[in-house]
C-alpha cells in the first residue's frame, strides 16, 4: 500500500531549528522502520512512494565486505594513493588515517582516480532501483564523496536539480552509506514532497552559518525546518531522492568517528545533460554535456561519444568560514 508522508506546512520560519531527534535511530519507530525503507527486490508500492515522496531507502543494498573495501579506498584516495588532485594535500608518512580523513570533508568525481568506486556506479543495487524509478536506460554524471568526521559541518537545504539540469527532470542522487547514517553523525533531513511542484527555488552564499559547508543555501521555499524528516540509514543501504527534493545534512555531532558515504548522480539516457554553457555554434537547446557512464540500457546518443571533461578535486569545508565569491571579485576590482 503506497504511503504519503504529511505534506509540508506552506510557510518558512526564520527561528533556529533544533531537532526532536538527537540519538541514533532515535528517528525509527519502536515498531521497525519509517514509511519508505525498502529491501530488494522492490514491492510495486516503492516507485509509487518515490514519486510521491521524492526519495526511498534501499537497505543491505552492499553487504559488510563491499563497504570494507569502500572504506579502505576512501582512505587511499584521501592519501593520495591514487593520484593526485586539484586541493589534495601530500600525505606524510608519519600521518595516520584519522588525520588524514579529518583533512577533507568532500571530494567530488573520486570515480575518476578510483576503479573500486568507479565499478560501484554500476553495482547491480544501483542498477535494480534506478531502472524502476527513472527508466530502462540511464546515465551517470557524477560522484562525490564525504568524510564528515565528528565535528565537520553539514550542507544547507539546496536542490541537485540546481547543480545538474536536466531537460526531463529524472535526475536521482544514490547516497550510499558506508558507516551508520543517523541524527548524531549527520544523516540526510529531506522535505518530503518538496520535488513535486518542480520549482527550483534561489541560493545565496552561506557566510555565517558555521553548521555548513560553503555550498549555496536554497531560500523562499514555502516549507518549515520543523517539518523535515531525517533519513537515518544503516551502512550498506542507499538512498535515492529526485533532484527537485529540498534536502540538507546537519554537522557531525557524535565525539569520534565518521559519516562516510558515496554519492553517485545518475539521469535519463533520453534526456541531453546541459550542465555547462553552450559551446561554439551551440545553442542552449542542443547543449549535451559528454562526460557521463552508461549503467543500463542504451544511449540514444551513442554517436556522439564521451568526452573526460572534469578533474577531481576537493570541496572547501568552511570550518575557517566562507568566502562569498561575488563579492570578492568586486572587492578585488575596487583595488
Amino acid at each position: 500500500m503506497q504511503t504519503t508522508l504529511e505534506a509540508p506546512a506552506a510557510t518558512q520560519t526564520p527561528t533556529p531549528f533544533t531537532p526532536k531527534f538527537t540519538k541514533p535511530f532515535s528517528s525509527w519507530p519502536a515498531t521497525g522502520r519509517p514509511p519508505g525503507y525498502y529491501s530488494l527486490p522492490l514491492p510495486e508500492e516503492a516507485a509509487a512512494f518515490y514519486r510521491e515522496n521524492g526519495f526511498l531507502v534501499v537497505e543491505n543494498c552492499i553487504p559488510a565486505e563491499g563497504i570494507a573495501e569502500l572504506r579502505d579506498e576512501t582512505t587511499q584516495v584521501c592519501r593520495g594513493n591514487r593520484g593526485a588532485y586539484g586541493g589534495i594535500t601530500a600525505a606524510k608518512p608519519d600521518e595516520t588515517d584519522d588525520e588524514i580523513l579529518r583533512r577533507y570533508l568532500c571530494i567530488h568525481f573520486p570515480h575518476k582516480v578510483s576503479d573500486a568506486m568507479k565499478r560501484y556506479v554500476a553495482h547491480p543495487s544501483y542498477v535494480d532501483v534506478l531502472t524502476r524509478i527513472i527508466g530502462p536506460n540511464v546515465k551517470c554524471m557524477q560522484s562525490m564523496l564525504f568524510m564528515k568526521a565528528s565535528g565537520k559541518p553539514g550542507q544547507a537545504w539546496h536542490q541537485d536539480e540546481f547543480y545538474i539540469p536536466t531537460r526531463d527532470g529524472s535526475l536521482t542522487g544514490g547516497w550510499l552509506a558506508m558507516d551508520d547514517a543517523t541524527v548524531e553523525n549527520g544523516c540526510l533531513w529531506i522535505l518530503p514532497g518538496s520535488h513535486r511542484r518542480k520549482v527550483i527555488y534561489p541560493q545565496q552564499a552561506n557566510k555565517n552559518d558555521r553548521r555548513f559547508d560553503c555550498a549555496g543555501v536554497a531560500y523562499q521555499f514555502p516549507y518549515r525546518d520543523e517539518d523535515s524528516v531525517p533519513v537515518e540509514v544503516k551502512a550498506g543501504s542507499i538512498v535515492f531522492f529526485n533532484g527537485y527534493l529540498l534536502h540538507r545534512s546537519l554537522p557531525n555531532y557524535a565525539k569520534s568517528g565518521y559519516r562516510r558515504v558515496l554519492v553517485n548522480h545518475y539521469m535519463s539516457a533520453e534526456s541531453f545533460l546541459p550542465w555547462m554553457l553552450p559551446r561554439e555554434g551551440e545553442s542552449m537547446a542542443t547543449a549535451d554535456h559528454r562526460d557521463i557512464i552508461m549503467i543500463a540500457g542504451e544511449d540514444p546518443y551513442a554517436w556522439k561519444g564521451t568526452e573526460e571533461l572534469h578533474e577531481v578535486w576537493v570541496r572547501p569545508c568552511g570550518e575557517g568560514g566562507c568566502v562569498d565569491s561575488k563579492a570578492e571579485v568586486k572587492r578585488a576590482a575596487k583595488e
